[in-house]
C-alpha cells in the first residue's frame, strides 16, 4: 500500500514539473488561427481580376500574378515559431511579419540575406525579398542557443 501512494505521490509531482517546464517554455500561448492564418492570400478572384489580356511573361504567365507578393505572420515564442513552415514560388516578393509574442528573439533567413533586430517582446519587424532560388531553406532564431533547442523553421521555394 506504501508502495502505491509514494508512486501516485511521484506521478504527480512529475506531472507538475513537466506543466511548469512547459509554462515557462511558453506552451500556455497557443497561437490563435487569426495569428497563424496567411491572411492575405489572394483568392481566386482577385487573380482573376489582376489577369489583362496580353500581358504575359514571354512562357503565357501573366506577368502581375508572377511578381505578386506574398505575405506571411510568423509569430514567435519560447523554442517555437507557427508557423514552422512557409512556402513561396520562384520570383514571388517575399513579405514576412515577424511578431515576437514571448521573451528576446529575432528571425534570420542565411540564404536571403535577411533578418530582424532582436527584440523583446511584445514587438514586430518586416522583412521583404524577392524569392530567387529555389530550395528548402532555414529560418531561424539566432539568439543564444534557441536556434538548437527547436527555434527554427524552413522557407520552400518550389
Amino acid at each position: 500500500m506504501k508502495k502505491i501512494i509514494l508512486f501516485l505521490a511521484l506521478a504527480a509531482a512529475l506531472f507538475v514539473v513537466v506543466l511548469m517546464i512547459n509554462l515557462l517554455r511558453g506552451k500556455s500561448t497557443i497561437p490563435t488561427p487569426s495569428d497563424v492564418l496567411d491572411v492575405n492570400t489572394p483568392t481566386l478572384e482577385d487573380i482573376r481580376d489582376q489577369i489583362k489580356e496580353g500581358e504575359t511573361d514571354g512562357k503565357g504567365e501573366n506577368k502581375d500574378v508572377k511578381a505578386q507578393t506574398k505575405e506571411f505572420l510568423v509569430i514567435g515564442a519560447n523554442f517555437s515559431f507557427t508557423p514552422s513552415s512557409v512556402v513561396v514560388k520562384k520570383g514571388d516578393r517575399v513579405k514576412i511579419t515577424f511578431k515576437n509574442n514571448q521573451g528576446f528573439h529575432d528571425f534570420k533567413i542565411d540564404a536571403y540575406g535577411v533578418a530582424t533586430k532582436q527584440f523583446n517582446s511584445p514587438g514586430e519587424e518586416v522583412l521583404e525579398f524577392i524569392a530567387d532560388k529555389t530550395g528548402v531553406f532555414e529560418y531561424y532564431c539566432s539568439v543564444g542557443s534557441h536556434r538548437a533547442m527547436g527555434m527554427k523553421g524552413v522557407l520552400k521555394v518550389e
